[in-house]
């Protein structure tokens, strides 16, 4: 009899599961789900923590809707670069020359605009195209020669930034045309009624939410359909609820001053255009598989060499439209431009969730990364704090993001 008994007696729920949900409700299914999640969670959490920080610690100017607009301006070319950079540590390289580059595609911009009258429009694919070709022979030496993407880029930073040099003799060169200024610093035009709000900004945030929202929703079922772990229907529905308060915000912010920024759009694009790229077609997978495993990925029929290749054309491109948006930015062209940039891009990176052994990250989480640096820029210099300190705590801020990243490889693999 008594066997017949605890036979039948239910076993513990184990812990995360049922018993956590009963016995602690969402919070329980929140904690639970950030631990399963944390690599996606941390940084959205960390950023949103920083802004708060500084909205309280700036007496509310961190969001007063002029200097959102300036926060998107200010951080337009290191998000680019981020993007292009995250592609690179995921494919299991590093690129050291994207700053210089940024500089010297500003430089020739300016040489052929201004000293030589050259269109624009005509300016900007040439100069996009120059970019490429760069990023084309680093990738060149990197894949088909085997030099280390280290050495190859470094002597890249070094040769790009004497050219900058040579071609603008040392002078600051300028003005741009207006018309490529505006990409750089111009804002959508305003349409329909006056409801005190930018409209078409409006528009686009109500479309970017209902982009948002799908797709969330699509991913779910996508690894419910591959049966892949995914997080408590609560915790989704927090995840989404945040998100679209999120997108809600910024939008009536932008639009409550100018409205929505080029280069915003520009950046929008990037992000939905890499995103699919790096979630759905082949490459992306190409990608992730060599910095991931790469003998494994040899093994599989991943042409590495090609694939390796074209992430750093693809940097290159990337880096060259960086420095139309910079210098177009300023106005001019500058010898000094573009230093620390890819300081700036790896910390982005890596901050965002990249891996140092390659074959982690996504191109949002660059985005994130940059927006953490940028919203931390700009909140330090609200409140006072000095150049000097700022280094530093970007410096602990980097290495907190790298050391949480060891840290959540061990925590999985034990």
């Amino acid at each position: 009899m008594s066997t017949d008994v605890t036979a039948k007696t239910p076993a513990p729920a184990p812990p995360g599961k049922e018993g956590s949900a009963s016995g602690g409700g969402l919070l329980a299914l929140m904690l639970d789900g950030m631990r399963r999640n944390m690599r996606q969670y941390g940084m959205l959490m960390a950023l949103g923590l920083i802004v708060v920080l500084f909205a309280v610690w700036s007496d509310g100017d961190l969001l007063l809707p002029r200097n959102v607009s300036n926060l998107v301006l200010q951080n337009s070319y290191i998000l680019i670069l981020a993007i292009g950079m995250m592609l690179v540590i995921i494919a299991g390289h590093i690129d050291l020359s994207v700053g210089s580059l940024t500089a010297f595609v500003g430089a020739t911009a300016a040489v052929l605009m201004v000293n030589h009258d050259l269109s624009w429009p005509l300016a900007v694919i040439l100069c996009l195209a120059i970019g490429a070709a760069a990023g084309a022979v680093q990738g060149f030496f990197i894949a088909y020669l085997g030099i280390p993407s280290f050495i190859v880029t470094l002597a890249g930073m070094l040769l790009f930034r004497g050219l900058t040099e040579i071609f603008l003799k040392g002078q600051t060169l300028g003005p741009f045309p207006k018309d490529l200024q505006k990409i750089a610093n111009g804002f959508l035009p305003e349409v329909g009624p006056n409801t005190n709000y930018h409209n078409l900004t409006l528009l686009l945030g109500i479309a970017l939410i209902a982009f948002v929202v799908y797709q969330e929703v699509r991913d779910r079922k996508r690894q419910q359909e591959f049966a892949l772990d995914v997080p408590p229907v609560k915790l989704f529905l927090l995840k989404l609820v945040a998100l679209v308060a999120a997108i809600l915000v910024v939008t009536l912010l932008l639009a409550s001053y100018k409205g929505a920024p080029i280069v915003l759009l520009i950046l929008g694009v990037l992000v939905v255009g890499f995103g699919y790229l790096m979630r759905n077609a082949v490459i992306g997978r190409h990608i992730y598989a060599i910095g991931g495993n790469l003998p494994a990925a040899k093994l599989s029929g991943v042409k590495d060499k090609k694939v390796t290749f074209l992430v750093f054309l693809n940097m290159g491109m990337l880096a060259a439209l960086a420095g139309l948006v910079f210098a177009a930015r300023f106005n001019a062209a500058s010898p000094k431009a573009g230093l620390n940039f890819e300081l700036e891009a790896i910390a982005a990176s890596f901050i965002g969730g990249a891996s140092m052994s390659g074959g982690v990250g996504t191109v949002l989480g660059a985005i994130i990364g940059g927006l953490v640096l940028g919203v931390l820029n700009n909140g330090m210099n609200l409140v006072g704090i000095g150049t000097d300190w700022q280094q530093v705590i970007k410096g602990a801020v980097l290495l907190a993001a790298v050391g949480f990243d060891v840290w959540n490889k061990r925590r999985v693999g034990s």
